[in-house]
């Protein structure tokens, strides 16, 4: 399963929350019994409750603190990072969910120490030490490990603008740990002012999210809206989460490949002929197709397409410029789908013939013998093809 997150309004810990027991009903029992055991120690209380902001329907994650964390005279609790890894390491939490939670509190903590210019360990967390801010965490921590090794991915995330009043003083937004924690992110300005993403959504952000990971296909398996309690003009305040179910087509694998493009019109055949067979040549290149192209001013262009392992997109990159006298390209993952196909050898009067059979999706099977094996006289091609290609057995 893929969860996407498409933060509309923004991204927090509550919404965050929110969303995903607006997602995932069924995962409301198994939080309780998480939380119960810390909230009783810590004095909080924390449940979900529908929501209608006159938009969209959805759910809000509301935390009750006791009266001497809600009395404060600046609205947050002061906990050093030591003092909150040891509270979760005494809540009795399983692994799964203190691992999840450890890594969060621990991003934020790596931040605030960048950008304090102090130890890990001596950091001291304001807003985010809050019990507030620990509910949200450990919820969040709990209702990831219950989606069982899904992946995930987040859309563009709302900018904000002017300024957020914090234990330091008056900071700019984003504010520093968000910028810190969520750099490679993108970002975009819809005109609405105000903090959009805070600390602990970055810091989940972080902790889930690949930056620029592009959205994968799949069936949409459900949905769920997490509300924040701030309304913003014209739009819900609220996070989505989308489902998707990797459901692959019958009989096909699925992979993602790298697929760069470029156009060249002044480099002799000849050079680009030899650049193109040593780019050919690559273990990680998978195809060089070559298509006649009218470019610009009229030019007889060819237009050069390279299929490549994903992950070797820089690489190849490299050597397209070093190989051909082009000076831009573009390059994209995309998805792709392979029948199940197999290499085998059979043996003819002629020698050993390699043939790929492959299986269609509706059971039936091709064969296809390699050229490079046929005789070169036609006839005595057409007759080794015609031997090669009956079917060998099954595949």
């Amino acid at each position: 399963m893929h969860l996407h997150l498409d933060p509309l309004g923004g991204i927090a810990g509550d919404m965050f929350t929110a969303a995903l027991l607006d997602a995932f009903p069924g995962t409301r029992q198994a939080l309780a019994a998480t939380l119960a055991p810390i909230a009783a120690r810590l004095g909080f209380k924390a449940d979900h409750a529908a929501h209608h902001d006159g938009i969209l329907s959805g759910s809000r994650w509301l935390v009750t603190l006791p009266p001497e964390e809600r009395g404060h005279d600046h609205g947050h609790g002061h906990r050093p990072w030591r003092e909150i890894r040891r509270l979760l390491h005494e809540a009795s939490l399983p692994a799964g969910i203190l691992a999840h939670a450890l890594s969060i509190f621990g991003l934020l903590a790596e931040a605030e120490a960048a950008i304090h210019g102090v130890a890990v360990d001596a950091v001291v967390f304001h807003e985010v030490g809050g019990l507030d801010s620990i509910a949200d965490i450990v919820a969040a921590a709990c209702l990831i490990d219950e989606m069982d090794g899904a992946s995930w991915s987040v859309g563009t995330l709302p900018l904000g603008s002017g300024r957020i009043k914090t234990a330091h003083g008056l900071l700019p937004v984003p504010a520093p740990a968000t910028s810190r924690l969520l750099t490679g992110f993108r970002f975009a300005d819809d005109g609405i002012d105000g903090e959009r993403v805070t600390p602990t959504g970055a810091a989940i952000l972080r902790h889930l999210c690949e930056p620029g990971r592009p959205r994968p296909t799949g069936r949409l398996a459900c949905r769920g809206y997490g509300f924040g309690s701030r309304r913003l003009p014209g739009i819900s305040n609220c996070l989505a989460v989308l489902a998707l179910d990797d459901q692959p087509e019958p009989n096909l694998a699925s992979g993602t490949v790298g697929v760069i493009t470029f156009e060249v019109d002044d480099q002799s055949p000849e050079d680009l002929a030899l650049g193109l067979e040593r780019l050919r040549a690559r273990s990680d290149v998978l195809d060089v197709l070559q298509i006649p192209a009218f470019g610009k001013k009229g030019r007889l262009a060819l237009q050069v397409q390279i299929l490549c392992d994903a992950g070797a997109i820089p690489a190849v990159t490299d050597a397209v410029f070093l190989e051909t006298s082009t000076i831009g390209l573009r390059q994209q993952e995309v998805q792709r789908r392979i029948l199940p196909r197999e290499s085998l050898s059979i043996a003819s009067d002629a020698g050993s013939l390699r043939i790929k059979r492959t299986q269609r999706p509706d059971g039936t099977t091709s064969l296809k013998v390699e050229a490079d094996d046929l005789h070169g006289d036609m006839q005595e091609r057409q007759r080794l093809r015609r031997h090669a290609e009956d079917d060998p057995g099954p595949i």
